[in-house]
């Protein structure tokens, strides 16, 4: 069934399960599973051998794909931490207390997301936990808060030189001076700066979209 329309069913098996019961982690696995029935003839040995040799362990014997899940368990206990401590509640009530406008609250979340560049996932969870309860204070939509956080979080990390993405785009160029080169690159990352200045013009000129 390689290179047939068969080869279709477990990526659309999987986004359908997740988009019905919301269950990601067990949706990508019967996705998996899905795709390992085809390509051993739903042989159930052939399967389960796949699955796991030629999925779980081949992909945790490689260098590069074991740092990606380190750094996601970092992250993970970076966002915990910052939560138990309370820091993200005390920026919380800070800004609830001198926060007194929607646009406000929009720049809020805009700026908040432009000084954690560390990492867009980390951008992401922390600016969008933080600033829920002041937005909603002032009927920001859901969905208006998602589009600020969510274009701002990748594109301020991209053209961080510290950042996550920084490191990755420095490994992916092997003999040059990868971190040189993603410096040089920054003023043509149009993608990067025009959505951030859109944010601001979106916030600013009041413009809302569908749900927004």
């Amino acid at each position: 069934m390689f290179g047939t329309i068969w080869a279709l069913v477990p990526p659309l098996l999987a986004i359908a399960l997740a988009l019905i019961t919301k269950e990601v982690y067990s949706s990508l696995f019967i996705g998996i599973v899905a795709g390992g029935l085809l390509w051993s003839g739903f042989s159930f040995t052939g399967t389960f051998e796949h699955v796991l040799n030629d999925g779980l362990i081949a992909s945790l014997s490689d260098g590069y794909n074991v740092g990606i899940l380190i750094f996601l368990v970092i992250l993970g206990i970076m966002v915990c931490l910052m939560n138990r401590s309370g820091g993200s509640a005390a920026f919380g009530r800070w800004a609830e207390a001198h926060i007194k406008s929607r646009v406000g609250a929009q720049l809020a979340t805009f700026v908040l997301g432009m000084l954690i560049f560390i990492d867009d996932y980390f951008n992401c969870l922390t600016v969008g936990n933080v600033m829920r309860p002041v937005t909603d204070k002032y009927n920001v939509s859901r969905a208006k808060l998602a589009y600020i956080v969510d274009s701002t979080a990748a594109p301020i990390c991209i053209i961080a030189p510290i950042s996550s993405w920084a490191a990755a785009v420095t490994g992916f160029v092997p003999g040059e001076d990868g971190f040189s080169i993603f410096l040089r690159a920054i003023p043509y990352n149009f993608y990067a700066i025009l959505s951030i200045v859109m944010v601001v013009l979106i916030v600013v000129i009041k413009i809302n979209n569908g749900p927004m």
